[in-house]
Order: structure tokens, then C-alpha cells, then sequence
């Protein structure tokens, strides 16, 4: 069974910056993808960032030139890294691994942007 402990979150004002760290049970070398999705109340959980095996990384339109996905190999750790933030980057963000084709979530940690 995969574990994924998410923390970082909190509240920051509009134009802060935060960092999120998502530590895994497994190694992360061995997953295919690794990605960090939120979700708003009243709205569907959307994907905010994903990163490959390979390094590849992919953003929603909505964070980019904002957050930075990476990942520690050595540590089993994804970061999001979130500057600018906005009011509307206010959500529950969960870390999500996909390993041999089966997907594993954490619990979610709250991030509040407000003045």
C-alpha cells in the first residue's frame, strides 16, 4: 500500500509564496507520474501540476510562470512550490502518485490566500 503525507499548507496573503512537500512510502523512481491536483469547494478536483519519470513537467494554465513542480528522488518527496498566489489558488491540494497503473492520493493539505 502507498502512503502520500502531504503538509506546507496554510494561510498566506495574496502575493505570497508557499511550498508543499508530499513524502512517499515508496520510491518515487518507481512511479510514472507524480502530480498535485486541489480542489475548491463547490468545484471538481482539477490537476495543478504533474512531473514524469523523466522530469517532464505539466501545468495548468492557471499556475504557470507561478508554481514549480519538482521532485527529490532521494528523499521520495514532490514539492509544489507556489508563488504570486491568488485568492482563487484557495483549495485543498492533494498529492497524487501513479505507479504500475494504479493511482494513490493523500490526504490533502488547505491552502487559504487571503488578506
Amino acid at each position: 500500500q502507498v502512503q502520500l503525507v502531504e503538509s506546507g499548507g496554510g494561510l498566506v496573503q495574496p502575493g505570497g509564496s508557499l511550498r508543499l512537500s508530499c513524502v512517499a512510502s515508496v520510491p518515487i523512481f518507481t512511479a510514472n507520474t507524480m502530480g498535485w491536483y486541489r480542489q475548491a469547494p463547490g468545484k471538481q478536483r482539477e490537476l495543478v501540476a504533474a512531473i514524469t519519470s523523466g522530469t517532464r513537467t505539466n501545468y495548468a494554465d492557471s499556475v504557470k510562470g507561478r508554481f514549480t513542480i519538482s521532485r527529490d528522488n532521494a528523499r521520495n518527496t514532490v514539492y509544489l512550490q507556489m508563488n504570486s498566489l491568488k485568492p482563487e489558488d484557495t483549495a485543498v491540494y492533494y498529492c497524487q502518485i501513479r505507479r504500475f497503473s494504479a493511482d494513490y492520493w493523500g490526504q490533502g493539505t488547505q491552502v487559504t490566500v487571503s488578506s
